[in-house]
């Protein structure tokens, strides 16, 4: 067994932390956005209600992960293939699996949205789907998200059979494009400020799942692998710091832009009386938490990595994407959640 292969761990135990802080803060927007019914209004079932946020945030973390696994083969480099295949070789089918999910994801997204349009209807037929898509925004969105999950797939595939002969680059561009059609299909879309609002989105977008997807590719695959780590992370490292002042700036743009349109409500009423503005706080703390650990990571442990000294970086990384998760979970709540006093 080769040095490289012996330093090969998967980290499950930080997949599973992400998953459940993600879960964990969808479910807590559904109970932040919970009514009381409406007489003589037809409500959806709870089963949608609480299932779409739950499948978004899946989808979510599914192109976090593909995104973030095509991202370690451009992080580890192209010059060190006895270093990097060993990894690469579990980041590959990994990948695969994971754009498959993604477009999974969007598939079920799909018919719960269909379910959630037509509130009291036991049934569902294909032409409802079809009526859906054909005019709601949100259904043509996820359509194309499943297309490009699934093209993406394909090329990952042929990365199993080629290495990087296939750039890792494309399924990079390829993965971040496929992150641009939903955002602009929820609060974006307000006509007031509409091309601010859904570029300050699609950057929030691709910004916060780069950063979250390069982390939590290193964490699970890499952080065992001291050489490959020193020339990944303080690579990273300078992304992330990119990534998490455009995060930070464009989140607190939009929430206050989606704030201040409303004209019915004060503006510090909004924030701290309704499901949006109290999902923007929690939102807003959970990067400043990030940040926080970002910075212990990047002053603290980076230049301890780059000396191959053993550090606690796992455990670091693991607490980061563990709030990353759970600031996933707020943000799907949050871009359902309405501007109205509770």
């Amino acid at each position: 067994m080769t040095q490289a292969e012996a330093t090969t761990k998967v980290r499950y135990s930080t997949l599973l932390c992400v998953v459940t802080a993600a879960l964990l803060g969808a479910l807590i927007g559904v109970a932040l956005m919970s009514t009381a019914p409406v007489p003589g209004v037809v409500e959806p079932s709870a089963v949608v209600s609480a299932g779409i946020p739950v499948v978004r945030v899946l989808l979510d973390l599914a192109a976090v992960t593909t995104i973030g696994l095509a991202l370690l083969s451009v992080l580890v480099g192209y010059d060190r293939p006895k270093l990097t295949e060993p990894i690469m070789r579990l980041a590959r089918p990994a990948g695969v699996a994971a754009a498959l999910v993604w477009a999974t994801a969007a598939v079920v997204a799909l018919i719960l949205q269909t379910a959630e349009y037509k509130p009291g209807s036991s049934t569902l037929a294909p032409s409802d789907i079809g009526r859906y898509i054909a005019d709601v925004g949100a259904g043509k969105a996820l359509v194309i998200v499943a297309a490009l999950a699934l093209v993406h797939a394909g090329i990952s595939a042929l990365a199993l059979r080629f290495g990087e002969k296939v750039p890792a680059e494309v399924r990079v561009g390829l993965g971040l494009f496929a992150l641009l059609p939903l955002p602009v299909t929820g609060h974006a879309s307000n006509w007031n400020y509409h091309d601010y609002t859904m570029i300050s989105m699609e950057l929030h977008v691709m910004s916060a799942v780069a950063w979250t997807g390069g982390l939590g590719a290193m964490t699970v695959l890499l952080v065992a692998n001291r050489t490959l780590l020193a020339h990944a992370l303080p690579r990273f490292s300078k992304l992330a710091t990119l990534c998490l002042a455009i995060s930070a700036a464009t989140g607190l743009f939009n929430g206050l832009v989606e704030i201040s349109l409303n004209p019915t409500i004060g503006f510090w009423t909004a924030i701290f009386t309704t499901p949006y503005g109290q999902l923007l706080v929690l939102k807003l703390g959970c990067t400043g938490v990030i940040a926080v650990l970002g910075a212990h990571v990047r002053w603290r442990l980076i230049p301890r990595i780059v000396r191959h000294d053993r550090t606690a970086l796992a455990s670091w990384a693991t607490l980061e994407l563990t709030v990353m998760g759970l600031a996933f979970g707020f943000a799907v709540v949050l871009t359902r959640a309405p501007v109205v006093a509770s």
